[in-house]
């Protein structure tokens, strides 16, 4: 199972926001240096956590995004499962079936099957806070990118 940069990006907001001072906002801008990642590929990952309802997002001169929940609410298994647009990991997992003629006895989808919902299951029982155990080492090597960007 691969994730796609949608979610690699959602995660990483999410980690960045986690490892800041609850109250402080960021911006889009210093989270795309940290990383060295598109600004607009992180508005649009931004717009969609903030529909989510797992940030904040504060419009204006000032404004920017913080997390909505406590990282102890963000639960790993549930954003990747919004994130993420497609879990059909092989053919047959489409709604018709797919073109395999093996489809009808195939064993293997259902071990598939299996091997997903296992994959959900273990990532059901982390939240961001468990990412993010300790926010001080993490904001010091964000703020060090963040400081090379910027050089």
């Amino acid at each position: 199972m691969r994730l796609t940069n949608y979610t690699d990006y959602s995660l990483r907001v999410l980690i960045y926001l986690a490892s800041q001072e609850p109250a402080k906002l960021s911006n889009i801008k210093e989270i795309a240096e940290a990383y060295g990642i598109s600004k607009n590929h992180l508005m649009k990952v931004t717009h969609e956590l903030g529909k989510m309802g797992v940030i904040d997002t504060v419009r204006g001169r000032n404004g920017g995004i913080r997390l909505a929940l406590p990282p102890e609410e963000i639960n790993i298994g549930a954003i990747i499962r919004k994130t993420e647009d497609d879990f059909q990991i092989v053919e047959c997992f489409n709604g018709e079936g797919g073109a395999c003629i093996l489809s009808p006895v195939c064993g293997l989808k259902h071990l598939l099957k299996n091997a997903l919902s296992a994959y959900l299951d273990v990532l059901d029982q982390y939240t961001l806070a468990d990412i993010v155990h300790n926010p001080l080492k993490y904001r010091s090597i964000l703020n060090s990118a963040i400081n090379q960007s910027s050089t």
